[in-house]
C-alpha cells in the first residue's frame, strides 16, 4: 500500500528498516489492521522483496539499528525478522542485547505462530514465483493505467505479513494486488 502523508512525514521519506533507501510502501505489521498508522512501517522495495528470501539475510544487518527505533511497529517488525534470522550469529547477538516491552514481543511473535497461506479467488494456494491471471479489471493506484481482466502477472511475490496481498509487475511497474482478484495460472 502506498505511503500516507502522515507516514511519509514520520519516516522523512526514508525506509524505517534499512534507513538507506527511499520509503515507498506502507507495510502493516500483522496481525494488526492497516487502518491505523501506528500499525504500519514505511519500507523500501528492497526490504519488501527481502522478506521471506533466505538469500537476502545479509541485507537484514540493518535491523541492528532499526530494533532501537522509537515506533513500536518498527520494533515489532524488526524483532520478528531478527527472530526469523536467529540462526545467524549476528542476529542472535542482537536479540540477546535488546529487551523490548512485552507487548512488542507478543506482537512480533503473534504472526510467526500461524501458518499463513496465500490463496487465490478460488482457494488455490499461491507461492512465490507463481503466475496468476486477473479475474477483473483493476485501476492501478498512482499510475495512469488500468490492468484489464485476463492480464497475466508472472512470477508473483507473496506479501510476507498479509495473506490477502501479492506483488507482481504490470507494465514494468511492481504493484500490490489483492489475492481475491487473481486466479492461479
Amino acid at each position: 500500500m502506498p505511503l500516507s502523508n502522515v507516514l511519509m512525514s514520520r519516516c522523512d521519506g526514508v525506509c524505517e528498516l534499512c534507513n538507506n533507501e527511499p520509503a515507498s510502501i506502507a507495510h502493516t505489521v500483522s496481525p494488526k489492521s492497516e487502518d491505523d498508522i501506528s500499525n504500519q512501517v514505511a519500507i523500501c522495495a528492497t526490504c519488501l522483496s527481502a522478506m521471506g528470501d533466505p538469500s537476502m539475510s545479509e541485507h537484514w544487518r540493518c535491523l541492528e539499528g532499526s530494533i532501537w527505533h522509537p515506533e513500536p511497529s518498527v520494533q515489532a517488525l524488526s524483532y520478528r525478522l531478527l527472530h526469523q534470522l536467529k540462526a545467524a550469529s549476528w542476529a542472535e547477538q542482537v536479540l540477546d542485547t535488546v529487551f523490548p516491552d512485552e507487548d512488542i514481543v507478543e506482537w512480533a511473535m503473534s504472526a510467526s505462530t500461524q501458518k499463513d497461506i496465500h490463496k487465490d479467488a478460488f482457494g488455490n494456494e499461491l507461492v512465490n514465483g507463481d503466475n496468476v491471471v486477473l479475474t477483473q479489471s483493476l485501476n492501478v493506484k498512482g499510475t495512469n493505467f488500468s490492468a484489464p481482466k485476463g492480464t497475466i502477472v508472472k512470477k508473483i511475490r507473496l506479501v510476507h505479513d498479509n495473506t490477502e496481498q501479492i506483488e507482481g509487475k504490470i507494465n514494468e511497474q511492481t504493484i500490490v494486488i489483492l489475492t481475491k482478484y487473481v486466479k492461479k495460472g
